[in-house]
């Protein structure tokens, strides 16, 4: 039987370890108690952004325009020349030349495209041509004539500078028509040239033949 001595003798050991566990549990106890919390942050809540308005501009009131009023000028009239105004007017076409003809008062001058018939026309048959209506009307040496050619050679431009002159004659004085028709100064020729053909020489003109 075990006495009483050994039973308190194997009670110690399990009171020591009872006492150690006391103090390390009041140790841990203090320990708590003596740390201090962090202090937790409050989480900062972010306020949205307020837009402040734009100041409105102020319309500023605008400046009347002044409305400058213009005297009325009455239009300007036209000055009529008597002298150098145009009496007639004609135009004569031959082949593919055209001319536009005018009449004034004046000595018997002919002028095509700005300089003398006879420094523009470079033989006598187309000066006698282009004036030919001086020659079969003698009114007509009391006007200048006037002209602008346009197209053509020479001889086709004569031509209508004649038919021209003579419609422009019969423009100014009716009278005049039996004597220009008389002449033929009013009829129109209406030849042209005629085109070339092809596997020939010309319009009616052929290559020569060649037997051998």
């Amino acid at each position: 039987m075990a006495t009483k001595d050994t039973k308190k003798k194997a009670a110690k050991p399990a009171d020591k370890k009872t006492a150690a566990k006391k103090t390390t549990a009041k140790k841990s106890t203090a320990k708590k108690t003596t740390t201090k919390k962090a202090p937790v942050k409050k989480a900062v809540v972010k306020k949205p952004a307020v837009k402040e308005a734009p100041a409105k501009s102020v319309a500023k009131p605008k400046a009347e325009k002044v409305t400058k009023t213009m005297p009325k000028v009455a239009p300007k009239r036209k000055v009529v020349s008597k002298g150098n105004d145009p009496v007639a007017h004609g135009v004569g076409r031959r082949k593919s030349s055209v001319a536009r003809v005018w009449l004034r008062r004046g000595t018997g001058k002919m002028i095509i495209n700005g300089r003398e018939y006879k420094t523009y026309f470079d033989t006598e048959v187309t000066r006698k041509a282009a004036t030919i209506p001086f020659v079969t009307i003698p009114n007509a040496s009391s006007y200048d004539v006037e002209a602008n050619v346009t197209g053509g050679g020479l001889w086709s431009q004569a031509d209508a500078v004649k038919l021209g002159f003579a419609r422009a004659l019969l423009q100014s004085d009716e009278s005049l028509k039996p004597i220009l028709r008389q002449h033929g100064l009013l009829t129109v020729d209406a030849r042209l040239k005629e085109r070339k053909k092809y596997g020939q020489r010309g319009a009616r003109r052929r290559f020569q033949f060649v037997k051998r």
